[in-house]
């Protein structure tokens, strides 16, 4: 929903059809002209790969909560989106597919950044090695998600519903939160406190 003449305060990213995503679309790779061989090649190849990291970055570093909204099949590059999310809410038919596994590939846009975070690290093993899914009954179990629904509309009106109570709260307040947890996640609890000390008294207001 977007209402005119306002900044945005929280996203949601849904989509339509049976499933969230089905990631990166692989013909990219057969048109692609990155190659490895040379020191020119090694560098744009890193040039590109930090050109689509920044893409989920920017969810990330969003001043605002980003929410996904998760239906059927969330693979690869949908796995990496996801993580970069705040929060995540899924039908109980939706499942989360490290795909890049079962390409001969290894993760690169953020899955194994963030998802050693999100879930236990054997779980994190146990999908970037196999390639398995993992399911919505079983992230909600361990935390990945928040809440599960029964039907597409259902999660896209309860995902709204969240993005609309955050949108009531002070964006700037909103903001900082986002920024002290991610901080925190990051680093020490001496760091952390240090970090909050500074941050406060920069956004803390009477009014």
């Amino acid at each position: 929903e977007i209402v005119q003449g306002l900044e945005a305060r929280a996203l949601v990213l849904s989509s339509t059809g049976p499933h969230f995503t089905a990631g990166m679309d692989l013909s990219v790779f057969a048109q692609s002209t990155l190659g490895t061989a040379t020191v020119a090649e090694r560098k744009a190849f890193r040039a590109k790969l930090e050109e689509l990291q920044q893409t989920f970055h920017a969810l990330a570093e969003a001043p605002f909560p980003v929410i996904a909204a998760v239906q059927g099949g969330c693979i690869g590059g949908g796995v990496d989106m996801a993580t970069a999310c705040c929060l995540r809410y899924a039908t109980r038919d939706a499942y989360f597919v490290i795909q890049e596994i079962n390409l001969g590939m290894m993760a690169d846009v953020g899955t194994f950044n963030r998802l050693p975070k999100q879930l236990p690290e054997a779980v994190v093993r146990e999908l970037g090695y196999t390639g398995d899914k993992l399911g919505a009954e079983r992230a909600e179990r361990l935390g990945f998600v928040n809440g599960l629904f029964e039907s597409h509309e259902t999660l896209v009106e309860g995902a709204l519903a969240v993005a609309r109570r955050i949108a009531a709260k002070a964006p700037v307040a909103v903001a900082a939160t986002k920024e002290m947890v991610s901080y925190s996640r990051d680093h020490s609890v001496a760091e952390s406190f240090a970090y909050l000390n500074a941050l406060q008294p920069g956004i803390f207001s009477i009014e």
